[in-house]
């Protein structure tokens, strides 16, 4: 197996990946998409919303909204409040977190527009999940392209909460630990 780098910035990686069959090229792109572990609002109680915006479209908005975290066990929920009063764009930076080490990832991203006397005041609470429960979960998009019988270019767009090195050796480390418990359940059948 041999792995060589052709481009990597910002939130992009692509690589080429040799001496391996097309069985686990596609192993590794599932795995990085569907089994990485990262954060994501999953719960959205509203307090106050006098915009034109329903409550639900508001909270599908939010959680989309990529957040990076540092630290924190696959349990953790951290808290996120938003109070806002137009006339106002309200940005995803506006979302504070009660953790110091989790915020979101990109700040721009315009949740909703205020117009005069209109407010939003909500509180939210992330989760760390998988996407293989819900799209918001991915860390990525991993897409490969078939070289040679066992060559492949692979190409990762991470969606800003992890690298996509991070991403590509999670995905590996999954694997192994998959592997590694095959292997104790064989031992176990013997």
């Amino acid at each position: 197996m041999e792995l060589e780098a052709e481009m990597e910035k910002a939130n992009r990686f692509q690589f080429v990946l040799s001496g391996v069959p097309l069985s686990f090229a596609n192993l590794i792109r599932r795995v990085g998409m569907s089994q990485v572990p990262v954060f994501a609002i999953d719960t959205v109680t509203f307090y106050e919303n006098s915009s034109a915006l329903f409550d639900e479209y508001i909270a599908h908005r939010i959680g989309q909204i990529p957040i990076i975290s540092e630290s924190g066990k696959a349990t953790d929920e951290i808290g996120f409040v938003l109070e806002a009063s137009g006339p106002t764009t309200v940005y995803s930076k506006d979302l504070k977190s009660t953790d110091s080490k989790i915020k979101v990832a990109v700040g721009e991203i315009p949740i909703i527009k205020l117009l005069d006397g209109q407010s939003i005041r909500l509180e939210a609470k992330a989760r760390r999940g998988c996407g293989k429960k819900h799209a918001k979960f991915q860390p990525g998009l991993l897409s490969y392209e078939i070289l040679g019988p066992d060559k492949f270019r692979f190409k990762i767009e991470s969606f800003m909460q992890l690298e996509p090195r991070e991403i590509l050796a999670r995905a590996a480390e999954y694997v192994v630990q998959k592997c590694d418990e095959f292997e104790k359940q064989l031992d176990e059948k013997r």
